[in-house]
């Protein structure tokens, strides 16, 4: 049954993520919170303490006002660790049915004199420590105070006077049981920044970073972290201060598929790497494992099971696909023997090369949490399978927002679309992946937005049924007068950069030799007018930011977009030089003088970024030339400019787009992705089927289905779409192979072009498309000229 997150008020069901403002009112009536007590009982847990600091500080923030002991008073508090709560629990005076034992639910509740000398109360009370925490910032966030307020400088804006509605607020519990995020490849932006802007005395990320971070997630109602792990960074557990802290803040602390146990082993490794083998060295290892099981055992923590090499690479110690099933099989039945009697789910991520060890019969303990990976760029590789789903340890997934591996990185500019983040997690919400999920943010900055829309849905999988997310976004973090117009320039950024991310202007990979792009001239020009026409939306929008929303504005919109514009400008000015320049030398120097503009522009915004609090974090793709393997090359940028003068007229390439918004039938209409901003999508269990007249001009025409890379259902079937074009009857399948070459060109295009056999003539015809099952979108349908 789906476990759907819903609220109570005054006797109407509300969606939990409906904006949590919706809580509190400008309207006089209900309890006032300006200069209201903030009480808590000191034996509840620490997290409770925390949650109400903060928000005593975000009530001041907003209203102005300092809290008074007095006769208005909110109770925050655990039930069964505040006295005070507790008895009002006893006589009933409030609703606490369904709470015991609950996860993470909170209620809201006016009570009218609930102790001596207290005329009237506003209680916060949660089913466990992180429910009640999770109430106080559902409150602060209620207020106008954003969970990005530090983390994005987005400044709470001052009301006069504000109030949360008389009776009873009811939270259901989350869409998802575990949710975080994960922090990686911070070589070029988290930890220099810590380590020499915000926390030097740790030399990189360390107790005040993670401190700040798990504020974070509080406020965003998520519950796990992924420490950094790069050897640049001091291993999270070699400082027992951090597990210590999380502990206070009740955040969950796992570790990422490449580190059981807790351990990071690019830090903590001490020994000869060639020792880091269970076959050859089962006593050395186990006791590396054991150490870490007696420290951290008493704290809140998901124990990642199985092995694999010591950075991210594949397990040593066996060589056939037998050897490696006996080997991790044997390294299961070992830690779990370290793991008996210590709480907390144990989670065993089938990465890369551990999937095709599961796809060839390792047993995993039913117990264990699946976590099924995407394919490093949103794609999810494998969903939880009918067999499967009824798993006591249920399922999870890996999700990636940045990604340093090939075919290239992507981990300067966050443009994940929304929309595919809540495509895929929704499928894999709906077959049943609901224990644990982690996005992998790299630096978290600029990943804000995306971030927010992930962790929301696993909070409230609803949110992904209901349009205006990023609109609401930016209203909470800009402005509310200007949300409409923020939320077109990031649905426009987004359908932009899905075409071809920054980081993945690059046309060749790294070894190959080097070309231009393989955009058609036509396409390359409309993109660069696209570019600059969303650059001017920005430039329109931002005198009428409020002043104390500037800096919220310029990291959260202002930088990613116009950076990403100016990354395309760059390099499509470059190339017109270079094609230009033998033929018609003052347009050649013409497009070189904007090629410099658009690189001066990047280093202008960055230098920006980089100044003050944030000085050390922005860093752009590529920084340096480590890992060059799966990384791009500097852009090179003509050395001599000119005049400007107009671009030559590019002529238009003839093809046709297929108008498929007419298209009738089940398709599903996913607004917000495809380049052009809406695809057509399957569904689970389903058939579905959808017919569009067509019309093409005179002559013989080809025609191409172009998919998103996605994968189906089922694991390891092809991605199946049938098409009739006036009766005629062909099936398109394209067989999935992770990692190949046909994968690598599908992830950086962002879609799979699969050619409809034989050619149809000019004329009226009409088009259906069909398709069986989950994981099938459809981008675009085009014709060209035979």
């Amino acid at each position: 049954m789906r476990r759907a997150a819903i609220m109570v008020v005054a006797g109407v069901l509300l969606p939990v993520a409906a904006p949590a403002r919706d809580l509190v009112g400008e309207t006089p009536g209900g309890f006032a919170l300006a200069g209201a007590q903030v009480v808590t009982d000191p034996g509840d847990a620490a997290v409770v303490g925390i949650a109400a600091a903060d928000l005593r500080g975000d009530l001041v923030s907003v209203l102005g006002t300092q809290p008074a002991a007095g006769k208005r008073q909110i109770w925050i508090g655990t039930l069964g660790h505040n006295a005070a709560i507790d008895r009002l629990a006893a006589k009933r005076r409030i609703d606490t049915r369904g709470l015991t034992g609950a996860w993470e639910q909170f209620r809201i509740a006016t009570v009218d004199r609930p102790a001596p000398g207290v005329a009237q109360a506003l209680v916060i009370v949660g089913s466990d420590r992180r429910g009640t925490a999770f109430g106080a910032y559902h409150l602060s966030r209620a207020i106008g105070v954003s969970p990005w307020n530090w983390w994005a400088d987005v400044t709470p804006q001052r009301r006069a006077a504000l109030y949360v509605a008389k009776g009873t607020h009811r939270f259901a519990g989350p869409s998802v049981k575990y949710r975080g995020i994960f922090l990686n490849d911070e070589d070029w932006g988290l930890h220099p920044w810590a380590a020499t802007n915000f926390e030097p005395e740790a030399k990189g990320i360390g107790p005040k970073t993670y401190g700040k971070l798990f504020g974070l997630l509080l406020r965003l109602k998520a519950n796990m972290l992924w420490p950094a792990m790069h050897k640049v960074t001091p291993a999270f557990n070699a400082n027992p201060a951090n597990a210590a802290l999380a502990d206070r803040y009740a955040i969950v602390m796992g570790s990422s598929h490449a580190e059981p146990m807790l351990r990071n082993n690019v830090g903590e490794w001490t020994a000869p790497a060639a020792d880091f083998d269970y076959a050859r060295n089962p006593a050395g290892v186990a006791a590396y494992w054991r150490e870490r099981v007696a420290t951290n055992g008493g704290y809140e923590s998901a124990w990642t099971l199985g092995m694999r090499g010591i950075h991210d690479s594949g397990i040593v110690g066996a060589a056939t696909m037998a050897e490696k099933q006996a080997l991790v099989t044997r390294i299961l039945t070992d830690q779990r023997a370290m793991l008996n009697g210590v709480k907390g789910p144990q989670v065993f991520t089938p990465y890369k090369e551990v999937l095709d060890i599961y796809r060839a019969g390792l047993k995993v303990p039913g117990d264990v949490t699946l976590m099924w990976p995407d394919d490093n760029f949103g794609y999810i590789r494998r969903l939880p399978q009918p067999a499967e789903r009824a798993r006591q340890g249920g399922h999870g997934i890996y999700y990636h927002l940045s990604y340093l591996g090939a075919p290239l990185s992507y981990l300067w500019l966050s443009t994940t679309p929304p929309a595919l983040i809540g495509e895929e997690m929704g499928r894999a919400w709906d077959l049943g992946a609901r224990e644990m999920w982690i996005a992998n943010v790299g630096d978290l900055k600029p990943a804000e937005l995306a971030t927010d829309y992930f962790l929301s849905l696993g909070w409230d999988i609803g949110v992904r049924a209901r349009a205006g997310f990023v609109r609401d976004w930016a209203a909470e973090n800009v402005a509310a007068g200007l949300a409409g117009d923020i939320a077109a320039v990031m649905d426009e950024h987004h359908r932009l950069n899905f075409a071809r991310r920054p980081e993945h202007l690059q046309w060749w990979l790294p070894e190959q030799k080097a070309r231009a792009s393989a955009m058609p001239q036509d396409e390359v020009a409309a993109r660069r007018a696209a570019f600059a026409a969303l650059v001017a939306r920005v430039d329109a929008i931002e005198p009428q930011v409020p002043a104390e929303r500037r800096d919220a504005f310029f990291q959260l919109v202002r930088y990613p977009v116009e950076a990403a514009a100016m990354a395309n400008e760059r390099v499509f000015a470059g190339e017109a030089h270079d094609r230009l320049r033998d033929r018609d030398l003052p347009a050649a120097l013409a497009e070189a003088t904007r090629a410099q503009a658009a690189d001066r522009r990047i280093a202008a915004l960055t230098d920006r970024y980089n100044s003050g609090k944030w000085r050390g974090f922005m860093a752009v793709e590529p920084a340096d030339g480590q890992w060059r393997s799966y990384r791009t090359m500097p852009p090179v940028v003509p050395a001599l400019g000119g005049p400007l003068v107009p671009a030559p007229a590019v002529a238009a390439s003839g093809d046709v787009v297929i108008d498929l918004s007419e298209m009738r039938g089940a398709w599903r209409r996913v607004a917000g992705l495809g380049r052009g901003g809406t695809v057509f999508a399957s569904t689970p269990g389903k058939r579905v089927t959808g017919t569009v007249p067509v019309d093409l001009p005179a002559g013989e025409w080809m025609l191409s289905v172009e998919l998103l890379p996605t994968y189906p259902d089922a694991d390891g079937a092809p991605l199946e779409v049938e098409v009739r074009i006036d009766g005629r009857d062909e099936r398109l399948v394209v067989e999935r192979a992770t990692g190949d070459a046909a994968w690598a060109q599908a992830v950086l295009d962002n879609r799979i072009v699969v050619a409809v056999p034989g050619s149809v003539g000019g004329g009226r015809h009409s088009l259906t498309l069909a398709a069986t099952g989950g994981g099938v979108l459809v981008d675009r349908v085009v014709a060209r000229r035979r």
